[in-house]
């Protein structure tokens, strides 16, 4: 009786409408975006902002919302990109199964045994990717299989069916298979391509809650391109945008599961965003750090610390021109570069509120205080 109260309690949540936030970040989240195929969330993108600002698009593809307060500077730069990992299409051998090349990072133990939907010319089909069983392996059985052994199995034995019948040819994209949902006590929620959709989600939320306040600058609300193969798009969008501060959002690696030491990684899901105070492209701008600090301080709202070795758009953005004072602000997340993700509602929340209190602040004198 117990484990059906618990089923009956699951597709209880499972039912629940979904609140805006909520149909925002599935909407993002499912939608399928690669480095330079970025153009289904661009188009989400445009779609949500209708109404915010002035829109603008760089020659790659980054997409920017001004909103202009009642100043028109300083100017203030809020970054998230569109990009998620996955793969493209290499080849497709006579008997119908796909190799490919990863675009982003990838650890291939957690890429095995997968749904995954290509997309081609003539539509979008689901795959599964494989490789040599265990059980033939012999001596490799435990090794790691490496991501050039592994393939995509359509479902076909003839390639000329895959090329032709389903559209199939090289560089199409191919993008994890993992739906948006709410698990747990109905705040933690899973998707694929929370790194990095929950950021762009953050810069739509942020341009929303200014709706009808006077902030005293202009607002660049920019999804950029190509962040997970080097931070392109966010060099190229920084030309549209101009900033004179910058907020590189991201997510952040959760330490709170087993086998982590705090040292390696201090980000909890449900304590609030986290301030990087070091990421392998950027040492955040000192006085805009404490700056963050303190307003969150004086707003009430959970800040957590960290360090990250990997890289983020703050790092391009920070040496446009002259340079540019740069923070980055990430959501904890788990299992991030994989087929799902997980991250905390009162996180992405509170993210919002502490980039809305910072922009309130920010006007021309604050801002020329924060300069070295």
């Amino acid at each position: 009786m117990l484990y059906l109260n618990r089923i009956k309690q699951s597709r209880t949540s499972e039912g629940t409408a979904l609140d805006s936030r909520e149909r925002l970040l599935k909407r993002l989240t499912e939608a399928p975006g690669l480095p330079g195929y970025e153009g289904p969330v661009r188009d989400i993108f445009l779609d949500e902002t209708d109404g915010l600002g002035d829109i603008e698009l760089d020659r790659l593809g980054s997409v920017s919302c001004k909103k202009t307060g009642t100043a028109d500077s300083p100017r203030i730069m809020l970054a998230g990109h569109m990009d998620e990992v996955g793969w493209i299409v290499r080849s497709v051998s006579d008997d119908g199964y796909i190799k490919f090349r990863p675009l982003g990072g990838w650890w291939s133990q957690v890429m095995l045994a997968q749904r995954v939907t290509v997309y081609t010319r003539n539509g979008s089909y689901t795959g599964v990717t494989g490789s040599k069983p265990p059980h033939l392996l012999g001596d490799k059985r435990n090794s790691v299989v490496k991501i050039e052994d592994m393939y995509i199995d359509m479902g076909v034995s003839d390639g000329k069916y895959v090329t032709e019948e389903m559209g199939v040819q090289i560089g199409d994209m191919i993008v994890p298979k993992s739906e948006f949902e709410i698990v747990g006590d109905g705040k933690f929620y899973v998707a694929k391509a929370f790194d990095n959709r929950v950021a762009v989600a953050a810069v739509i939320e942020t341009l929303r809650a200014l709706e009808g306040k006077e902030h005293p600058n202009a607002v660049f609300g920019v999804g950029t391109v190509q962040e997970e193969v080097g931070l392109r798009g966010a060099r190229t969008s920084s030309w549209v945008a101009q900033p004179d501060i910058a907020f590189s959002l991201d997510v952040g690696i959760a330490g709170d599961v087993p086998g982590i030491n705090s040292y390696e990684a201090s980000m909890k899901m449900g304590k609030g965003p986290a301030l990087l105070y070091y990421d392998n492209s950027i040492i955040p701008h000192l006085n805009l750090r404490d700056f963050v600090v303190d307003t969150a301080k004086e707003e009430e709202i959970p800040l957590q610390s960290d360090f990250v070795m990997g890289g983020t758009d703050g790092g391009a953005i920070h040496l446009h021109q002259r340079g540019v004072p740069t923070v980055t602000i990430c959501v904890p997340s788990r299992h991030i570069h994989s087929h799902t993700s997980m991250i905390h509602r009162d996180d992405f929340d509170q993210l919002v509120s502490l980039l809305a209190a910072l922009i309130m602040r920010l006007d021309s004198k604050t801002t020329a205080g924060l300069q070295y």
